[in-house]
């Protein structure tokens, strides 16, 4: 019998629009869920997704991916990697499984909405791929993950981050939540497979990839690689929307949507992936920097996809090509610092050597950064350890949740960006956080940070025991420098010291 080719079909199969008759055209898809901007259903009939596939192609390759990532997983045990990594590494997979299952468990919700409200069959018929994708992600990185529980009891926060209290998974659901669970089907295409995943997942899971082959890391690569295949393919779906967005004149909508997810997105990973590459990652298994993977798979890659679907680069973007050489630094001083709060251990990453090389990659950054880590690498010689901990609380930003900072030292330019609003004040990390909050203030008004949590009364005692209860830490899971503060001993020599500074 002869085969027809896939072109003679595909489109008639993946076609699902029908005219309704037991209900009318609206009660079937609420403008409420599609977020149809009033644009005709003759118009969504002109989707066309680049990355076409039918359910048996997608079955067969997706196969084979997992087949491959548990394979090299099996074949790998034998080399006990997990027992003898750096345990700075050990703190990457923490941070990257913790924050990031939850988040593609949640992504399932966001392509069922869009299978379900998508206006076009073609939209439609992405998004079922998609939840099978998050389906997929979810599943294999929280067993690759949480599998090392009895080797490491912060490991089982791969399971059960998503749902603490913890202030960094408070940050990422703020946002995550946001995009995922509460918009139409249009705005979680353009904010959820276009900002977000067309723009940061390539940096997240290809850059990481890239780390954990030298690393020597081939389960972890093999698997995220796997993943970022199917990113790459649903991500697709934003493309397609915008461009009739733009095409029916609906360009400022898409535009501000676009603003919005992307300069959130860029925080997020600022406090996951940038401390991952600069500091824990050993530094014989660097290749490129944060600030130099950024410039490639956000400043020219996303650069050249944003002006291609007609858009405009966001208005902030020089800024936020500026916060590149800093903002991450900030971040991680901060997670150290403030390591009992933390479900990983993360390393200090400072070094004699590995300060030369911050320094190369980011000049100034002894000037700055390296100030701060002068006197707590001073305290921690004299068996200060206690002066390396914070004694208060930090401001906190009431959009990104994340600690208000930037440049420390000469270049010191941190900034509150307050605004008061229905006799509540505000306050924001940058004038970009206080614009995305003025465009959606019903998105954001009602939620109380880690801080006004302390100053509402909800954690009680008012202490750092009762701040560990109220995020979940429980004994064993509690944070603490990642090499045990045996970097320090690299300084008690005077002429290392002299040289890392």
């Amino acid at each position: 019998m002869t085969m027809l080719e896939r072109s003679d079909w595909y489109d008639i199969a993946r076609d699902t629009s029908w005219t309704p008759s037991y209900v009318t055209e609206e009660e079937l898809f609420p403008p409420e869920q599609t977020g149809d901007l009033g644009i005709t259903r003759s118009a969504w009939d002109r989707f066309d997704e680049p990355y076409k596939v039918s359910y048996s192609e997608y079955v067969k390759t997706q196969r084979e991916k997992d087949s491959s990532a548990y394979s090299v997983k099996a074949a790998l045990e034998r080399a006990r990697l997990f027992e003898n990594a750096d345990p700075g590494w050990i703190s990457l997979l923490k941070t990257h499984y913790g924050g990031l299952v939850p988040a593609e468990h949640d992504a399932q919700t966001s392509e069922a909405r869009m299978a379900r409200f998508g206006l076009a069959g073609g939209m439609r018929n992405m998004a079922t791929f998609g939840i099978l994708d998050e389906n997929r992600h979810t599943q294999i990185q929280l067993w690759f993950g949480h599998e090392h529980c009895s080797k490491d009891r912060q490991f089982d926060w791969v399971h059960k981050a998503g749902r603490q209290n913890q202030w960094v998974m408070i940050a990422a659901r703020s946002y995550l939540d946001q995009m995922m669970l509460s918009r139409d089907a249009v705005s979680t295409a353009i904010m959820l497979t276009f900002a977000a995943e067309t723009g940061f997942t390539n940096m997240q899971f290809v850059g990481l990839a890239e780390d954990a082959a030298r690393a020597g890391d081939f389960s972890f690569a093999n698997v995220i690689s796997s993943i970022q295949t199917d990113e790459a393919r649903h991500a697709q779906t934003g493309g397609g929307v915008l461009k009739i967005l733009i095409d029916e004149g609906r360009k400022a909508e898409a535009q501000r949507m676009v603003d919005i997810s992307f300069a959130r997105s860029w925080r997020l990973f600022c406090i996951l992936t940038g401390p991952s590459m600069d500091y824990y990652t050993p530094l014989k298994y660097r290749k490129h920097s944060f600030k130099e993977f950024a410039r490639e798979f956000i400043v020219q890659q996303f650069q050249r996809q944003i002006l291609d679907t007609g858009l405009d680069l966001p208005w902030y973007w020089n800024d936020l090509i500026n916060e590149m050489d800093y903002q991450h630094h900030s971040y991680h001083l901060g997670v150290w610092f403030w390591r009992p709060t933390m479900f990983w251990n993360p390393p200090a990453g400072v070094t004699p050597e590995e300060r030369e090389w911050l320094e190369e990659k980011y000049p100034g950054w002894n000037a700055s950064f390296g100030r701060c880590w002068d006197v707590i690498t001073e305290n921690l010689l004299a068996g200060r350890r206690e002066l390396t901990y914070p004694e208060t609380l930090p401001v906190v930003c009431n959009l990104t949740q994340l600690p208000i900072c930037a440049v420390p030292g000469d270049g010191w330019n941190v900034r509150d960006f307050p605004l008061e609003r229905n006799g509540r004040m505000y306050h924001f990390a940058s004038a970009i956080d206080r614009w995305i909050f003025e465009q959606e203030p019903e998105h954001h008004q009602g939620h109380l940070s880690i801080v006004d949590r302390f100053l509402a009364g909800h954690i009680q005692p008012m202490s750092l025991a009762g701040a560990l209860q109220y995020m979940g830490l429980a004994p064993g899971e509690i944070g603490d420098d990642a090499h045990g503060y045996a970097w320090v001993e690299r300084y008690r020599d005077p002429a290392l010291a002299r040289r890392a500074a």
